[in-house]
């Protein structure tokens, strides 16, 4: 066969689309084309932060079936998502449930008991898992606690991307990558936890034994359906052309996640104070990284300063002077407060510096701070691994925004590769080809999306304001951390 049609459907946070790839086998070339692209919001149900999951199942659906009616015959369709949500189902496959977001106040506190007992040393030996509010282990102790009347009606509870497979196929699965992210997989075996399902008060029969990528589920319309790195930054890292192993990755989008490949996890003490996690990767490689609140809070403040033209914002943010502004993105007030923009003042003040008050002031304060944070990031990532990074590859949406990568490259000090935008796209095509049998492993699939796509360079200016504002950084961040 000269060529291959596989379809990526890829759900951030705040949108979704589906995209179809065409592989041509000789020459090696991978081309994108967008079929359908869709908005995902949060909404409020009963006071509770909830996806609309029957609404992103018919987006998913339209995709598909607008691809089937420009009468293209597809190879293989895979889908990724974000991490730690799930879906609920009883024994017939029925919903159950509200399918709650990891955006919801329900887990507030229940972390903080978790560190009591368990205990913060043996969760971390266990999962090798960041600790953060809202990871799957808290979640399902919330439920449990706060809806026992629900538990008796489950049969299994299904990841997002397992969920959205489950609905095209009739086909459980619980795909790996994807599963690390819950805090509830032993690093050790690559399956669930007994004992933190325990204390989270869950049946380990709700859960299948994960799968990792490459497995076909199911189909859908005879279409074989490929448990890809369903979790969207394990796709990322798989398409970012990674120059050797002393480059870390950046996925930049709603989240960023800042991290390098390793085979083997790290879960010393050293990795357990800087809150690192080992999140499974494709063919056995761990994603150490650290998760940063990432363009989140930018998409806040678009949206309640009503500004449509991001272009002209960054323009106008590049010409203030750099540093006036400057919080922890890390902070836990950020996660999803009333409004996004008063909550950035506020930490402004509280930290007696000048308060932001236009659209391009409060944007100045979130890259500077986000770029500062990377370069923190990327300094305790070096020290753990005893090693400085060579070039920083920054992947996904947030690898457009030229400010921030020079920021980025300024303040960490070191060159920054830029591209692919649709990284998580392209990483769930590179699954799909694999399991195909057209491409032997990620390496092979790496050289493909860098013969196939634009990458620019970032060189650091070391005598800039941000980059000489890093050497003080340590001192003058503040310290309340978006998780233990």
């Amino acid at each position: 066969m000269t060529f291959r049609h596989c379809v990526a459907v890829d759900l951030g946070a705040s949108s979704g689309r589906v995209m179809l790839a065409r592989f041509d086998v000789e020459p090696r070339t991978l081309t994108l084309r967008e079929i359908h692209r869709f908005s995902n919001c949060l909404q409020k149900i009963d006071g509770t932060e909830c996806w609309d999951i029957d609404s992103l199942e018919a987006e998913i659906r339209c995709g598909l079936d607008k691809v089937r009616q420009q009468g293209i015959a597809i190879d293989s369709i895979g889908i990724d998502t974000w991490g730690v949500d799930y879906v609920l189902i009883d024994a017939q496959g029925e919903r159950v449930g509200l399918p709650v977001s990891y955006r919801d106040s329900r887990t507030d506190g229940v972390m903080a008991r978790a560190l009591a007992q368990p205990g913060k040393t043996d969760i971390y030996r266990r999962s090798g898992i960041q600790f953060l509010p809202f990871n799957t282990l808290y979640q399902f102790k919330a439920l449990s606690e706060q809806q026992p009347e629900l538990m008796a009606r489950v049969a299994h509870a299904l990841l997002i991307p397992d969920y959205f497979s489950f609905r095209l196929t009739g086909q459980l699965n619980w795909e790996y990558t994807n599963a690390t992210t819950t805090q509830l997989v032993n690093i050790h075996t690559d399956s669930w936890d007994e004992t933190l399902l325990d204390w989270a008060g869950v049946p380990a029969a709700w859960l299948g034994t994960p799968t990792h990528p490459g497995n076909v589920i199911g189909h859908w319309a005879d279409v074989p359906v490929v448990a890809v790195a369903s979790h969207d930054t394990a796709s990322a890292v798989i398409a970012a052309p990674l120059a050797g192993k002393d480059a870390a990755y950046l996925s930049s989008g709603t989240w960023s996640l800042m991290g390098f490949e390793s085979k083997t996890p790290y879960t010393s003490d050293e990795a357990l104070a800087a809150n690192i996690t080992n999140e499974g990767g494709a063919e056995g490689r761990y994603r150490v990284l650290k998760n940063i609140m990432g363009l989140w809070l930018l998409q806040r403040v678009l949206k309640e300063q009503n500004v449509q033209d991001l272009a002209d914002l960054i323009a106008r943010t590049a010409a203030l002077p750099a540093c006036r502004f400057v919080i922890n993105p890390n902070d836990a007030r950020f996660i999803n407060p009333e409004n996004m923009s008063r909550e950035l003042q506020a930490a402004c003040r509280e930290n007696g510096q000048p308060v932001p008050h236009t659209a391009a002031e409060l944007a100045r304060c979130i890259f500077d701070s986000l770029a500062l944070l990377y370069a923190d990031v990327l300094h305790e990532l070096a020290q753990l691994r005893g090693k400085a990074f060579s070039q920083l590859h920054i992947v996904g949406g947030g690898c457009q925004n030229q400010l921030l990568n020079q920021l980025c490259a300024d303040a960490c000090g070191i060159t920054v590769v830029a591209g692919p935008v649709e990284a998580s796209t392209l990483g769930n095509i590179g699954v799909q080809l694999m399991t195909l049998d057209e491409l032997n492993n990620v390496d092979a699939f790496r050289e493909v999306v860098a013969s196939s796509y634009a990458l620019t360079t970032y060189t650091p200016h070391p005598d800039n304001e941000i980059a000489r504002y890093v050497a003080q950084f340590q001192q003058k961040r503040p310290t309340k951390e978006l998780c233990a």
